[in-house]
C-alpha cells in the first residue's frame, strides 16, 4: 500500500528494461483535480524504460502504457507505480489500473440514511446525510458500477406504517425522498430493494420508493412487479435482479422461478449481477450453514442454495445482505459470492456494536464474460449512531480471513493482509 502523501517509491524497471505495450485506457486524477485520459495504443511497439519516470503534466505526453503498471497524477507531476499496487491518494482517494476488457463492479451493504418516522429525531444532524459516506465514495465513483441495499422506504407521504406486534423487535424505516440524492452523489448506480423494510409502508410506500429511484436515475430491482432490470454503461450491458424471504420481492426460497429470471437476463446481458436478502441476523450468525436458516420466527431461506443456483443460472457476481454482519466469501464456477456485506451505511437505529459496525466495501474484478480475477476488500466502519468511515485497523479484512478458512476451506481464494482477494492453485 502506498500513501501519496508520504509517496518516494517510483517505478524503477532498471537500465534497459523493456516493456511490451498493450492497447490500454487508463484514467488519471490529480490532486488538483484534474482528470486525464491517456488512450495508449501499440501495435507491437516497445518502450525502453528509464530508472525513473516522472513526467510533467504541462509536457507533451507521449507514453504507452504497459497493463502492469498504474499512472498516478499528483500535483504536478505524473508518476509510475506498479499496476497491482493499491494507492491511496490525498483525501482517502483511490486510484488503481485496470487492463482493457476488466470489469469493476462494487457492492456494500445495507443503506438507511436516517428516517423521519417514528420521529425526526433519528435523522441525521441537520438533516443533512450528505456527510455520511464523503469519506468513503471515491471507491464506489471510481468503480464501473456500484451496488447498495436499500434497507428501507422513500415513501414520502405515501401509505400506512406496517403493524408492529412485537414492538421491541419490529423497526419502520421511511427516509426523506430528498435523500435520494446522497446515493447519487455516492456514486452507485444500481439499487435493490427487495427486503424486510420494502414493506414498511405497504404498497403504496414501495411504489413511492420505485420512483423516487427512477426520478433521481438510479436503476433498481427487487419488487415482484420489477424483480430485475437492465441497465447499459460504456457498451456494457448489466443484468440485475435481487431477491429476498418478504413478501412483495421475489423469494430466494423460490430456486426455479429465481434461475429462471436470471436465465432471462443472462441471455440480454454481458454481465449479471444478483442481490439477495436473506440468512439469520446478528453476531451469532456470521457463518453459513448451508443450509435452510430462520430467525424470529420466519424461514430466511438457504443462502449457500441459493448463490449456487443463480451462478448456474448466469449469475456472475452475487452480492448478499440482511444479516447485519460480513459473512464470507466464496467462489463457485469461477464466479464470486458473498454471503453478506452487512451495514454499509445505516444511521441512528441500529446496532453498530461489535462485528455490526464494520463492514467492507468490496470492489470485485471481472472480465466482461463475467468470470472472476479479483477483488478488493476495502474495510469500513461505522461509530456511534453511524456514517462511513475508511477502518485504518482492517478489521474486517480479518474477519474475513477466517470466515473464509472456517466455512470455505475447500474454495480456492485467499485474503491478503491487505484486503486482496485472488484465487489459488494456479
Amino acid at each position: 500500500m502506498i500513501d501519496l502523501n508520504t509517496m518516494e517509491q517510483r517505478y524503477t524497471a532498471g537500465k534497459g528494461s523493456v516493456f511490451s505495450c498493450l492497447f490500454s485506457c487508463i484514467m488519471i486524477r490529480s490532486r488538483s483535480g484534474l482528470l486525464l485520459f491517456l488512450l495508449a495504443v501499440s501495435a507491437g511497439l516497445h518502450a525502453q524504460v528509464p530508472d525513473t519516470l516522472r513526467i510533467g503534466v504541462s509536457d507533451t505526453l507521449r507514453l504507452f502504457s504497459a497493463d502492469t503498471i498504474t499512472i498516478i497524477g499528483t500535483e504536478d507531476t505524473l508518476h509510475i507505480v506498479p499496476g497491482d499496487t493499491l494507492v491511496i491518494a490525498g483525501q482517502g482517494e483511490f486510484v488503481a489500473s485496470v487492463p482493457f476488457d476488466t470489469l469493476v463492479i462494487a457492492g456494500v451493504g445495507d443503506i438507511m440514511l436516517g428516517t423521519d418516522y417514528p420521529s425526526e429525531r433519528y435523522l441525521p444532524p441537520g438533516k443533512d446525510c450528505f456527510p455520511l459516506m464523503q469519506e468513503v465514495k471515491s471507491w464506489l465513483e471510481e468503480a464501473d458500477v456500484a451496488v447498495g441495499n436499500l434497507e428501507g422506504t422513500f415513501a414520502g407521504e405515501c401509505g400506512e406504517p406496517k403493524f408492529c406486534r412485537d414492538t421491541l423487535n419490529c423497526y419502520v424505516f421511511r427516509m426523506p425522498e430528498e435523500f435520494v440524492h446522497c446515493l447519487v452523489d455516492a456514486g452507485f448506480d444500481l439499487i435493490s430493494v427487495a427486503n424486510n423494510h420494502s414493506n414498511d409502508f405497504g404498497l403504496a410506500g414501495r411504489k413511492n420508493t420505485g420512483n423516487v429511484l427512477t426520478e433521481a436515475g438510479l436503476a433498481w430491482a427487487g419488487f415482484d412487479h420489477v424483480p430485475c432490470a437492465l441497465w447499459e454503461k460504456d457498451s456494457v450491458r448489466y443484468g440485475f435482479c435481487a431477491f429476498s424471504t418478504s413478501g412483495g420481492t421475489p423469494l430466494i426460497q423460490d430456486l426455479e422461478t429465481a434461475a429462471r429470471l436470471v436465465a432471462q437476463m443472462d441471455s440480454l446481458s454481458d454481465v449479471v449481477i444478483v442481490s439477495f436478502h436473506g440468512g439469520a441476523e446478528g453476531k451469532d450468525h456470521e457463518h453459513v450453514p448451508r443450509t435452510t436458516e430462520e430467525f424470529l420466527g420466519t424461514d430466511r431461506g438457504d443462502v449457500y442454495a441459493f448463490a449456487h443456483a443463480v451462478v448456474d443460472a448466469g449469475a456472475d457476481v452475487v452480492f448478499g445482505h440482511g444479516p447485519h454482519v460480513t459473512r464470507s466469501v466464496d467462489l463457485y464456477r469461477d464466479r464470486f459470492i458473498i454471503y453478506s456485506l452487512g451495514n454499509f451505511c445505516t444511521w441512528g437505529r441500529f446496532n453498530l456494536s461489535g462485528p455490526n459496525g464494520i463492514a467492507p466495501i468490496v470492489r470485485v474484478k471481472v472480465n466482461r464474460r463475467g468470470e472472476f480475477l479479483e477483488a478488493q476488500v476495502v474495510p469500513v466502519y461505522q461509530p456511534g449512531w453511524g456514517g462511513t468511515f475508511h477502518d485504518p485497523e482492517k478489521r474486517v479484512i480479518r474477519k474475513l480471513q477466517e470466515l473464509l478458512e472456517h466455512d470455505f476451506p475447500e474454495v480456492p481464494l485467499m485474503i491478503d493482509e491487505e484486503g486482496m482477494i485472488r484465487k489459488t492453485g494456479g
